[in-house]
């Protein structure tokens, strides 16, 4: 089956400056795969400085990788050139966390939406190109009469974000990277942007990469997940037995941070608690050890991801009971 993108064991180390010899691993060795003929959404999750955005921005070729590669349709993102560069900067579009810096204040909705058509040359006429701005702006759920020939600040924030996808998706893209899409958004809305998401996976045939610490929205907009913890994947497989049955420390205090629907139960109230995060460097062993309650001293050397089901894996010594897997092969836990 032909691949959409390939993550191949792909590192990310930044320099503390020019002066200085320490560095930090912004991602540590991840890899995973998409299909071209099996449009999904696959949610990477973790808290600030996990290594999400570096991800996004590694997959969109704004950073070059330390070691590792990231394939798009069998060729180095980083050695395209000519048509296959253009295509790729058309297939794969993304829309970030913030709906109101993407926006010149001084140009209309109809200047967004233009730009993209004529860069590509999608359209041979005004008029051609007036369609595709309607058809992508009712395809996220907006009236083109309530927002073209308006200015930004003349819209909320929600309808802002809609907009951006409706950018996105006017390009028919195959891959769309949503970093925080709702974030900023008001909660009323924010279930409108994830429906959108959703239809543009299943009625468009694009898949999506969802980057977000919020476990609640991942749940009911993915279906995989993959948990990040300083740049290290901690936990792997399908959203619904990760955030039911969370098996690596980390996964469940992130799943513990969640506001439960019962009075009765306060936030934190779990059986593991986080050590306080000290200063010591054990980047050679697991990221989380200093402030896993669990850390053994075998931590202090690289865990391998353990298969616990076929849908699931983690990155955690209590469970060396069972299989490892090569990080290569993670994606084979995350279902389309």
């Amino acid at each position: 089956m032909p691949h959409l993108l390939e993550f191949k064991n792909v590192t990310k180390v930044f320099s503390r400056g020019l002066l200085s010899r320490t560095s930090t691993t912004a991602l540590n060795n991840v890899s995973f795969t998409l299909n071209e003929n099996e449009p999904t959404i696959v949610t990477v999750a973790g808290e600030s400085g996990s290594g999400k955005t570096t991800l996004a921005m590694l997959l969109l070729g704004f950073l070059t990788p330390s070691s590792g590669r990231i394939l798009y349709q069998g060729q180095d993102i980083h050695q395209l050139r000519g048509d296959d560069r253009m295509a790729f900067r058309r297939e794969v579009q993304a829309v970030f966390q913030d709906p109101f810096a993407v926006f010149n204040p001084f140009y209309t909705v109809d200047h967004l939406l233009s730009v993209p058509i004529d860069r590509f040359k999608l359209a041979k006429t005004k008029a051609q190109a007036r369609n595709k701005m309607e058809e992508a702006l009712n395809a996220v759920g907006l009236r083109p009469e309530d927002v073209l020939g308006r200015f930004p600040h003349q819209l909320s924030g929600g309808q802002r974000q809609r907009i951006n996808v409706a950018r996105a998706l006017v390009l028919k893209p195959k891959l769309l990277v949503a970093d925080e899409p709702v974030s900023m958004v008001d909660a009323s809305l924010r279930a409108n942007i994830l429906e959108t998401l959703r239809d543009m996976q299943r009625d468009f045939g694009v898949s999506i990469l969802y980057i977000t610490h919020d476990l609640t929205t991942a749940y009911h907009v993915a279906k995989s997940i993959i948990v990040l913890y300083r740049g290290s994947v901690m936990e792997a497989g399908d959203v619904d037995s990760v955030i039911k049955r969370p098996q690596h420390p980390y996964t469940r205090l992130l799943i513990d941070s969640i506001p439960w629907p019962d009075i009765n139960r306060r936030w934190g109230e779990t059986e593991i608690k986080a050590k306080e995060m000290d200063l010591a460097d054990h980047s050679a062993g697991c990221r989380f050890y200093a402030r896993c309650p669990f850390a053994m001293e075998k931590c202090k050397i690289q865990p391998p991801l353990f298969r616990l089901q076929p849908t699931q894996a983690a990155l955690c010594y209590l469970h060396e009971q069972y299989p490892q897997i090569a990080p290569e092969k993670l994606t084979e836990l995350l279902p389309v």
